[in-house]
């Protein structure tokens, strides 16, 4: 049995909280220049340069990406032979939350009550905790930083397994299409498929954490991910939605086994700044 004892798990997650808020991660990067090359719009490579200006300017100077720092989600793998000692694994992740958005000087966003008091917490917590047990003796935390932009955008639809694939397609094509240049495109879209009505938007927002542009490796929905990518930039959003070529840098669609008479279909998508940091204890 492995032994992490607590203070170990609040200093990783603060300095995640701060890397994942100032250091875009490489593959994303690469991914917004290789599709600077291919927009069209002269506005659109003075959009995307000055995306890439901020990326590394925000690296270089150890600040935020963008004043939008998100609501924390975090996502635990936790091997079966782990023994947290100390005290609480979700009181730890909350502290280094706190920690992280005091010391990284982000922006704090969160709210007590979502409907009557909305009276902001002033560290950024709770954070959003997705935990899985998983086989082994190690603690892998991903910090995934969600802003209000691109997550007033997301839905969800409870499609008959009579609409199909074609039914899929157009609620993920409507839904992009409607979102418009809200989620400062160009964008990542995140779609789960399958489950429940939860289990398909947990799906989705996982989605956005997979390498940036890796497709699925289902030959099926590989081909499907690069139908809607080449359907999005045919879109004319464009980068900030002010027409172009370049709507998303990517489609990353996974999928579950759901119930004989139902088809959930999540969408969930990220701003360009598609940000993550992860750390294996």
């Amino acid at each position: 049995m492995k032994e992490i004892a607590i203070n170990k798990i609040v200093e990783t997650v603060r300095e995640l909280c701060i890397n994942a808020a100032c250091d875009l991660p490489q593959d994303v990067e690469e991914l917004i220049k290789n599709n600077q090359a291919q927009e069209e719009s002269e506005f659109g490579k003075y959009i995307f340069a000055q995306i890439i200006d901020n990326v590394q300017l925000a690296r270089r100077e150890t600040q935020a990406m963008c004043q939008d720092t998100g609501i924390t989600v975090v996502y635990v793998e936790m091997g079966q032979d782990v023994h947290i000692t100390g005290g609480s694994l979700v009181d730890a992740i909350n502290e280094g939350v706190r920690q992280g958005y005091k010391d990284g000087y982000l922006r704090k966003s969160v709210v007590n009550d979502p409907v009557f008091l909305r009276k902001n917490t002033g560290d950024n917590t709770p954070a959003v905790i997705h935990m899985e047990i998983v086989p082994g003796d190690k603690l892998k935390i991903m910090i995934v930083p969600k802003g209000a932009g691109s997550e007033n955008m997301g839905a969800l639809k409870m499609l008959k397994p009579s609409d199909g694939i074609e039914g899929v397609k157009e609620f993920i094509l409507k839904t992009v299409r409607e979102a418009g240049g809200n989620p400062c495109p160009p964008v990542v879209v995140g779609v789960g498929i399958g489950g429940t009505m939860e289990k398909a938007t947990i799906l989705a927002k996982k989605a956005l954490t997979r390498k940036a542009g890796e497709y699925n490796p289902d030959s099926n929905y590989r081909a499907l991910e690069e139908e809607l990518l080449e359907k999005i930039n045919r879109l004319g959003i464009g980068p900030q939605g002010l027409g172009g070529r370049v709507t998303a840098l990517a489609v990353h669609i996974e999928a579950f086994p759901t119930h004989i008479a139902t088809l959930p279909v999540a969408v969930n998508l990220n701003c360009h700044a598609s940000r993550h940091s992860e750390a294996i204890l």
